[in-house]
């Protein structure tokens, strides 16, 4: 440790315009600052699970290519008028400490809850940036072109307090009160730059109540991304990290972020049969109606002893189909359910986040064909929709967004 004074990062000093200059060395400075208290171990025992890492630096945001952490929330963020690139810059700086700090257990400057810190449970924090980003920060030329409001589609009933946003920030892990913690931290640390737009929580199956690996299930039943191409894979590189258009995405993605409310109360009155020939799949063990298991690929060209297709024709599986494993789409959704309105019914659905490397060219054609004759439409309504581009990730001296803004 030298013995000479060392340059202090302050949360004030990041809100200014000069801390902008100084940040880079500082935050370097600070590396050496006191971890979270642990809790006492005297009545917490320790549990290896709470203290899993996910590593924040690297090629490419973590909460993509990761396996995903039980719990989530998506905060849409508006910027404030008058928000300019320099202070764009400062945010992101400012945010990017907060999500390094948080993701390694340790509390983010000036965190008056250090102790919720200590557990991180593999959290994850991503950040993305909407359409009005790019004209906030007169980047509108370096702005991918697919990343803007999607087309209206026949089915939807979008409201505003669900849809759209400049800035995105998606926390993930597997500790409902750690996502809780870095919400409140990330929200307080933009609350100088940004409005709240929305914020949407969603949920998985508990860490540890089934195998890794394993194809999470939605609140309808079934299981949900079976045909996802697998992290690490050369089909994954090429359907999910961006390789074309602007320099500063290489390494990112493309998200799109669809709310999709679930008819649950019309859904049970569909017997079984109905639901997996509206799916193509079985319930049970997630097996096309023409093959045996899961992920066996099924068999479209298979006719009933009538004559008719085994898989019909307006099946969600049929009309999800992608033949091409590096043109699909990663999906990562997560279950939301608000509990029961007055009127008795179920506010659940899905938060349907699908991750590309270009939305015109794979999400795009997808989404029309589920709209044009999905059988699930009968049982499905999308009442929100925001796209975001997802920077690529940065080094320990880095920030995110340093790509485009630095």
């Amino acid at each position: 440790m030298p013995s000479t004074p060392e340059p202090r990062l302050t949360r004030r000093g990041l809100l200014t315009g000069g801390a902008a200059v100084t940040a880079a060395g500082a935050l370097a400075a600070c590396a050496a600052e006191r971890p979270a208290p642990a809790e006492p171990a005297a009545t917490v025992a320790p549990v290896a699970a709470a203290t899993s890492v996910e590593p924040f630096h690297g090629p490419h945001q973590a909460g993509v290519a990761t396996d995903p952490q039980a719990h989530a929330v998506f905060l849409g963020l508006d910027l404030r008028p008058g928000t300019d690139r320099d202070a764009v810059v400062r945010l992101m700086r400012l945010l990017t400490d907060d999500a390094r700090r948080l993701t390694a257990g340790r509390p983010a400057l000036a965190d008056m809850e250090a102790e919720l810190a200590a557990r991180p449970a593999r959290l994850t924090v991503t950040f993305g940036f909407g359409p009005g980003l790019f004209t906030a920060v007169d980047a509108g030329h370096l702005r991918p072109r697919s990343v803007a409001d999607l087309p209206s589609f026949s089915i939807d009933k979008l409201q505003k307090r669900w849809s759209g946003g400049d800035l995105l920030v998606q926390i993930c892990a597997d500790d409902a009160l750690t996502v809780a913690h870095a919400l409140r931290v990330i929200t307080k640390d933009a609350r100088a730059f940004t409005t709240v737009r929305w914020t949407q929580r969603g949920f998985r199956r508990s860490a540890h109540t089934q195998a890794a690996g394993t194809t999470q299930r939605n609140l309808m039943g079934q299981l949900d991304g079976t045909v996802n191409p697998r992290p690490g894979s050369p089909e994954f590189d090429k359907a999910v990290w961006a390789a074309d258009g602007p320099q500063w995405l290489r390494g990112g993605t493309t998200l799109v972020l669809r709310r999709i409310r679930m008819e649950l109360e019309t859904w049970d009155a569909a017997d079984r049969t109905a639901r997996e020939f509206t799916i193509g799949r079985r319930l049970g063990d997630g097996a096309p109606l023409t093959g045996q298991a899961e992920h066996d690929e099924p068999d479209f060209d298979r006719l009933t002893p009538a004559g008719l297709p085994v898989i019909s024709e307006y099946a969600h599986i049929r009309r999800a189909h992608v033949q091409d494993p590096a043109i699909r789409i990663l999906r990562r959704p997560y279950n939301y359910d608000e509990g029961v309105t007055a009127e008795g019914r179920s506010d659940s659905g899905l938060l349907f986040a699908s991750y590309q490397a270009d939305i015109a060219g794979q999400y795009l054609p997808v989404q029309r064909n589920l709209a044009e004759a999905d059988l699930l439409n009968e049982w499905t309504t999308p009442i929100g929709s925001a796209v975001f581009a997802i920077p690529p990730g940065c080094g320990p001296a880095g920030w995110v967004g340093e790509t485009l803004l630095g």
